[in-house]
């Protein structure tokens, strides 16, 4: 049945993906003269560049080599670019609507253009590249969110605990290592107790991450109390079981479904991804089921990958639960969309009596670009103000 499930959400993307793909290039194709060099190169690096990541997605399960990180690379810039081409395209063909019964195009547009609308193709292709590429740039430079919160709660340790928190690192072909040491620079940077990552540590496939050997670069992580992680749905797409196994060989203590003290009075809790029933036919527990041998007047901090069960962690009394998994949408305006889905798309949120954040994350998945948002390490400070 799961193969099956697979199978039907594969092919459904991949129609989506074909079809989007072909609107673009028909509409691109219709500007150039048949029979020119410019419509023959047109057609040969469309399909490159749309075939790329399907390609380099494959190859990477078959023949991990540079061949196949080149198409990776390549795909995952297209899928950038083909958000922003058929945005444009659907723009241009509801105002070529409106000419129909309005003209107003000949007033507009200047007429050498119209006699060679390739001049268009080019120009709009000129654009969406820089776009993609200032996106890029974006990308590589991840941002310190400072946030403090009060929980009136007693830690006979210490007042207070100084948290880093990072997010949907998709380790792989596209961030190796180059990318993850600069997290793990970042992160040793602000010194903290504990750091904490709440899913979406591995970016599906392990083999790239085996290949360049990534875990042992964990080992450079600093944080006296310790390094938790939950799973995330691409853990689970990819196979949770050799993920996890990987990274608690490698210094990162992996929470599915369990609670450990960190402090006198201070829990973390670490949940299995909701998706784990789709892609691996294994239901989580319930939080009230975790926490059930934990006292109320401990503090409760949960990781949990997405952003959807904060009804479920009020109930159980949890102070303050860690999410990512929206990347706040990664490009503009796909945040509006992530806004429409979760209770929280990005950012610090309060329900009741129990504090959530949820990053932006700090890898990315699919294009290595970012647009309308940062990445980011999020240092949170708990003070607990019921000590004396």
């Amino acid at each position: 049945m799961r193969a099956v499930q697979f199978i039907i959400f594969f092919s459904i993307v991949l129609i989506v993906y074909t079809s989007v793909n072909f609107y673009i290039f028909t509409r691109g194709l219709a500007t150039f003269e048949p029979g020119s060099g410019l419509r023959t190169a047109y057609i040969w690096a469309f399909w490159l560049l749309a075939m790329s990541f399907v390609a380099g997605r494959v190859l990477e399960k078959v023949y991990l080599s540079y061949l196949s990180d080149f198409f990776t690379w390549a795909g995952s810039f297209w899928l950038a670019a083909m958000l922003y081409f058929f945005l444009i395209v659907v723009s241009v063909d509801l105002l070529r609507l409106v000419n129909h019964f309005l003209p107003f195009f000949s007033k507009v547009i200047p007429e050498a253009i119209l006699t060679r609308p390739y001049f268009i193709t080019i120009g709009v292709a000129t654009v969406v590249f820089l776009l993609v590429f200032v996106g890029h740039l974006n990308a590589l430079i991840p941002r310190t969110e400072r946030i403090t919160i009060n929980i009136p709660k007693v830690s006979p340790a210490q007042n207070t605990l100084r948290i880093a928190m990072v997010s949907d690192i998709h380790l792989g072909t596209i961030i190796s290592k180059h990318r993850l040491q600069k997290i793990i620079d970042h992160l040793n940077s602000v010194e903290p107790d504990l750091i904490l990552i709440p899913g979406d540590l591995v970016d599906e496939d392990l083999a790239p991450v085996i290949s360049q050997n990534l875990g042992a670069m964990f080992t450079q992580l600093k944080a006296p109390l310790g390094v938790f992680a939950s799973t995330g749905n691409h853990e689970y797409i990819g196979g949770a079981n050799d993920a996890v196994s990987y990274l608690r060989k490698h210094n990162i203590h992996v929470l599915r479904d369990t609670a450990v003290q960190v402090l006198p009075n201070v829990y973390v809790i670490g949940r299995d991804d909701i998706e784990s029933n789709r892609f691996a036919g294994q239901t989580r527990k319930s939080l009230k089921e975790i926490v059930a041998a934990i006292p109320d007047s401990t503090v409760k901090i949960v990781l949990d990958h997405q952003p959807r069960a904060y009804q479920e962690a009020m109930d159980a009394k949890t102070d303050l639960i860690l999410s990512g998994h929206t990347h706040h949408g990664q490009l503009w305006p796909l945040n509006y969309i992530t806004e429409a889905m979760f209770p929280l798309s990005w950012g610090y949120g309060q329900f009741g009596q129990m504090h959530a954040y949820v990053s932006s994350g700090i890898g990315t998945w699919g294009p290595p670009v970012r647009i309308g948002n940062r990445p980011e390490v999020v240092v949170i400070t708990l003070k607990f103000s019921g000590n004396p």
